[in-house]
């Protein structure tokens, strides 16, 4: 029988979402940040072993034009017209970070690798939808770099003609289609089959126990395979760390330093990136506010798997925080709201894909209708607000590839905007 660590505890993280949270104590974000002595974060991101050779992100600023429901967009290079009072907002530029394992799914696996690798690691268990950008990221590029098995369970169909991250998925990766009822229960789905790929000898440990500096190998223990469970979207408490690394690297920069405020738009998948931009504010003291843009699930799973991960985050890190403080105090400046075109995950509306297309070519800036098109839209409003004096930062996320997917979804929607003719 496999070996497994903490299994329970994780095995139950999907159903802790699902209870109600705990009211927080009587607290203000302003006590918290008294309380907390922030050097020690900057020893954490020193003293962590990190996959990015950088934290660095290129940063482009976007002008805006709106005349009577329209907008138009330029991508101001160079610092063209930085000074000028025209409508603007930033983009931190995450999707240029790799061709295929690039934006927050790059940020959520920057700690996370190293582990792995001083693990030594002989197989990986993670799990996403059928054009999933993290399973892909992870297969992909990563676990084939360090000689890592991929195992990926994908959620629904294999489709009829694989493209996009799919593709990518199954050149590097051992596929599995799990059906819908199977992926409902998530982690049970996960440790199932890392345990049948572990097999009677292996070991079964999950992402954040390798981060855990209180976590020890049985030993007795010598595994034939040592699998890592890594959680849908890689949403865990390790993974916010790179985020704050980012959050780190931003802050310091001339253009969002200490002393700009500064509103951070994201869109939110799981939402693990928003609650490492959020957390990240939080300890290093900025005067930011987050947004976030809700995708897949409701606000009420949102906050509690917000709280969830700050609770992990605690753990893991072994950070003298009170859980309720910390999570009362992000909760001041993470701000959890609708897409302005509310509707079920995974839907594209008519003309999206059209917008996208035509905001590529004013800006060069590639955007999906399912994902990055939600943040954009809320930035480009945003700055438009002449009542704020404060500098619009939209986090690209990646996922480009995704637009792969789209197209044998809706062929119609790329041979028919302007872009396209024939001679």
């Amino acid at each position: 029988m496999a070996l497994i660590t903490r299994i329970s505890q994780n095995i139950n993280m999907s159903l802790r979402l699902a209870r109600p949270a705990a009211l927080p104590i009587s607290a203000s974000a302003g006590d918290f940040l008294r309380h907390r002595h922030f050097s020690s974060v900057s020893d954490l991101l020193s003293n962590t072993s990190w996959h990015l050779p950088s934290p660095s992100s290129p940063i482009h600023t976007i002008s805006v034009a709106h005349d009577r429901g329209h907008f138009s967009y330029s991508n101001l290079l160079d610092g063209e017209g930085r000074t000028s009072p025209t409508a603007r907002f930033h983009v931190a530029r995450d999707d240029l970070l790799h061709p295929l394992a690039n934006g927050n799914k790059a940020r959520k696996l920057d700690a996370l690798l190293p582990l792995l690798r001083a693990y030594s690691a002989t197989d990986v268990v993670t799990c996403g939808g059928c054009q999933s950008a993290h399973a892909a990221a992870l297969a992909a590029v990563y676990c084939a770099e360090m000689h890592i098995r991929p195992n990926l369970l994908l959620r629904g169909e294999q489709p009829q003609v694989p493209t996009g991250y799919n593709l990518i998925s199954l050149m590097f990766g051992n596929v599995t289609y799990a059906s819908r009822s199977v992926y409902a229960h998530r982690s049970q789905m996960l440790y199932d089959h890392a345990k049948e790929v572990a097999g009677p000898d292996g070991l079964v440990v999950w992402a954040d126990d390798l981060a855990d500096s209180g976590w020890q190998e049985p030993e007795s223990s010598d595994p034939s395979r040592r699998v890592v469970i890594v959680n849908e979207g890689a949403a865990s408490a390790v993974a916010l760390l790179g985020v704050i690394r980012l959050i780190n690297f931003l802050s310091e920069s001339s253009s969002f330093g200490n002393a700009h405020q500064v509103h951070v738009v994201v869109d939110a998948g799981t939402g693990t990136t928003a609650v490492g931009i959020a957390l990240g504010a939080l300890l290093l003291g900025l005067p930011w506010k987050v947004t976030a843009v809700m995708l897949a699930d409701t606000i009420e799973v949102y906050r509690e798997r917000e709280k969830t991960l700050i609770s992990e985050f605690e753990r893991v890190q072994k950070l003298d925080l009170p859980i309720q403080d910390s999570s009362y105090a992000v909760d001041r400046i993470l701000n959890w709201v609708e897409r302005s075109q509310p509707r079920k995950f995974g839907k594209v509306l008519n003309g999206e894909i059209e917008r996208c297309c035509k905001i590529a070519q004013q800006t060069a800036v590639p955007l999906d209708p399912m994902y990055t098109l939600a943040a954009w839209d809320l930035a480009a409003s945003l700055s438009l607000d002449k009542s704020m004096d404060t500098e619009v930062l939209m986090v690209h996320t990646g996922g480009t590839l995704g637009m792969f997917g789209l197209a044998q979804r809706y062929p119609s929607s790329f041979s028919s905007h302007q872009g396209v003719s024939m001679i």
